[in-house]
C-alpha cells in the first residue's frame, strides 16, 4: 500500500507517524567517539521467565517439524509452561516436553479445539462478518476464537467452536537522534517529513538491512536518520504483514539503544526467538523513549491474530501508554540468559482509546518472509 494513503487514512483518528520538520541531509560522521555504552537493566519478570522462554522454545522447535495436528497453543504462566493439546500427544512432542522440562516446569493442559480448528472457524468469520473488518484471534488454551470488531452489525454465525465478540476501539498505526553506520536499532527513521524507529539489524546471504514496520514507507524511498544521514532504501515491502526491510549498504549492527533520546545506553542483540502467550516483554520505540527515557516493558502478551497480518498482541500490565506515535517499526524484545537481548517482532500498531495495548509483527514470520536472521 502506498504508504502516503496509509498515513493519510491513520492521521484521520489518531497520530500514526510523527511529523517532523525535513531535516537538512548530512553525511559526516561524528567528530568524536561515541561513549562507552551503559547496560540495560531488564526488569525482574521478564528475567525470570528466561527459562520458561527455552523451554518453550524446545517444544515449538518440534512442532515447526509437523507433528502439530492437535495443539492449541504454548503458554508461560507464572512458574510453568503449558502446552494446550487436543487428543493424544505424539510421541515426539512428549520427548521435546521431557528435554524442556529438564529446563523449567512443563504442563500438558487438555484443549477443546486445535489451533487448526480455530484457525478454520475464523476463516468462516473473516468471510461471514467482512464488511465489519474483523480481526480474529484465537484462545491459547484452544477455548474458543475472538473476534475483534470496531462495528458489528451481522449476527455471528455457527462456525462449530464458541466465539467471543469484542471491540477494541479502532486500530490505528503507530509510527533516536543521531546514529552512524553501523546502523542500529531504535534510532529515528526519517521518510521525507515522517518518523518511524529503525527495529533490527538483520542480513540474508546476500546482504544486511534494517527490519521495520511496512507503513513506514514505500519501495523505493530514502530512509535517513534523525540528522539526515543516508540509512538505506526502502524494499521487500509486506503490507500484509506490515513489514519491511531498509537495505544499508554501509552495513548495520546487532545493537539496539535502550536509553532516552540523547542517550548512549545499548544492548547487543543475540539473536531471535518465537513469542508465547504469557510471556513478558519491552518495546524500545524512539517516541517512547523520549517520553519515558528508556523502553516500555511490562508488556504481556495476549493474543495472537488469526488473519492475514498475524500480528500478536501484549498489553501493558501497569496501565501504561504501551506505544506511542512513532515508534513504529521499532524494537520488540525479551532477555536473553547473558543479559542481553533477544528479538521478538516489530511495533505496528495500537487502538485509538486504549493504547495499553501493542500490535507487533512477530520476528518469526518476517524470516519465514524473507529469510533473514540477526546481523552478528
Amino acid at each position: 500500500m502506498n504508504d502516503n494513503r496509509r498515513l493519510g487514512a491513520a492521521l484521520g483518528i489518531a497520530v500514526a507517524l510523527i511529523i517532523t520538520s525535513a531535516p537538512a541531509p548530512a553525511t559526516a560522521r561524528p567528530a568524536t567517539p561515541q561513549p562507552a555504552p551503559q547496560r540495560f537493566e531488564f526488569p525482574a519478570e521478564a528475567r525470570r521467565q528466561i527459562p520458561l522462554v527455552q523451554a518453550a522454545g524446545t517444544i515449538r522447535r518440534i512442532l515447526d517439524q509437523g507433528a502439530n495436528q492437535g495443539y492449541a497453543g504454548i503458554e508461560l504462566q507464572d512458574d510453568r509452561v503449558v502446552l494446550w493439546w487436543k487428543g493424544t500427544v505424539p510421541a515426539p512432542v512428549r520427548r521435546a516436553v521431557d528435554t524442556a522440562r529438564r529446563t523449567a516446569p512443563v504442563q500438558i493442559g487438555t484443549a477443546a479445539h486445535s489451533l487448526r480448528e480455530l484457525r478454520a472457524a475464523g476463516a468462516q468469520l473473516r468471510g461471514s462478518l467482512a464488511a465489519g473488518k474483523p480481526r480474529i484471534k484465537y484462545a491459547v488454551d484452544g477455548s474458543r476464537v475472538v473476534v475483534d470488531v470496531a462495528f458489528m452489525t451481522a449476527q455471528v454465525p455457527e462456525v462449530g467452536v464458541p466465539v467471543e465478540v469484542v471491540d477494541q476501539g479502532v486500530k490505528v498505526l503507530t509510527s533516536r537522534r543521531d546514529d552512524w553506520p553501523q546502523w542500529k536499532g531504535g534510532a529515528d527513521q526519517i521518510n521525507g517529513n515522517s518518523r518511524c524507529t529503525t527495529g533490527f539489524a538483520v542480513r540474508n546471504s546476500e546482504a544486511e538491512f534494517i527490519l521495520t514496520a511496512g507503513h513506514c514507507g514505500s519501495n523505493g524511498n530514502q530512509i535517513r536518520d534523525g540528522v539526515g544521514e543516508f540509512i538505506g532504501t526502502f524494499t521487500g515491502d509486506r503490507d500484509d504483514h506490515d513489514i519491511a526491510l531498509i537495505h544499508t549498504p554501509s552495513g548495520a549492527d546487532n545493537v539496539m539503544y535502550m536509553g532516552g533520546l540523547d542517550s548512549n545506553v545499548v544492548t547487543t542483540v543475540e539473536g531471535w526467538d518465537w513469542v508465547f502467550p504469557g510471556e513478558y516483554l519491552c518495546q524500545s520505540g524512539g517516541s517512547s523513549a523520549r517520553d519515558t527515557g528508556g523502553p516500555v516493558c511490562g508488556l504481556r502478551v495476549e493474543k495472537f491474530n488469526t488473519d492475514s497480518g498475524d500480528a500478536v498482541e501484549a498489553r501493558q500490565v501497569d496501565g501504561r501508554p504501551a506505544v506511542r506515535g512513532g515508534d513504529s517499526g521499532g524494537p520488540v524484545f525479551g532477555p536473553s540468559a547473558s543479559g542481553n537481548a533477544i528479538a521478538k517482532g516489530i511495533n505496528n500498531y495500537t487502538y485509538v482509546g486504549n493504547n495499553t495495548i501493542l500490535g507487533f509483527q512477530d520476528f518469526g514470520t518476517a524470516t519465514r518472509d524473507y529469510g533473514i536472521w540477526i546481523t552478528d
